[in-house]
Formats: C-alpha cells, structure tokens, sequence
C-alpha cells in the first residue's frame, strides 16, 4: 500500500504543477531527530510519468559523441538517442 500511496502523492502533485521531490538516502536521514525510533521500508517508484510531458529541444553535441551514443543505443537495445539522452539526465539528475 505504501506504493499505492507515493502513486496518489505524486499524481496530485504533478496535477498541481509542483515539484516531483528528489529521492532520499537512508543515510541522509537516519540521524535526524524526527526518525529516531522509527523503522524504515524501501519503496522503488518510477517517478518519470509525473515530469511532465516530453518536450522537443535543439542540442548541440560533438559529432564523435553523437556517434558514441547512436553506438550505445543500438547495442544496448533502446528505443531512442532522446531515450537514452533523457535516461541519463534523469539519473544524473537523481529523478530516478
């Protein structure tokens, strides 16, 4: 149900238009006081269909780069060169 729940949280919060929050880490939040005594669970959320939807940019890159991703994406099996541009934003981004 706790899924369930972060599902609702932030379907009504990109309803909104506010911020999707960043992920924590445990240990960013272990020693805080408000959490002393308390369990932890670990919930895995794919936040990527509350961003927002996609929208079309001009980028300019290096040839070679362009080349070394179109490589990447036709090895690894994914759908796009924007994909695989947007999965790794999203992950640098700490989104995901």
């Amino acid at each position: 149900m706790a899924v369930e729940a972060a599902h609702i949280q932030l379907e009504e919060l990109a309803t909104k238009g506010d911020d999707i929050p960043l992920p924590s880490r445990i240990e960013d939040l272990k020693d805080r006081a408000e959490y002393a005594g308390r369990g932890w669970g670990l919930v895995e959320i794919d936040v990527t269909p509350y961003l927002g939807k996609t929208e079309k940019v001009n980028v300019t890159l290096p040839g070679i780069v362009i080349r070394k991703i179109d490589d990447y994406v036709s090895l690894h099996g994914i759908k796009s060169r924007s994909a695989f541009l947007a999965n790794v934003a999203i992950e640098k981004l700490g989104l995901k």
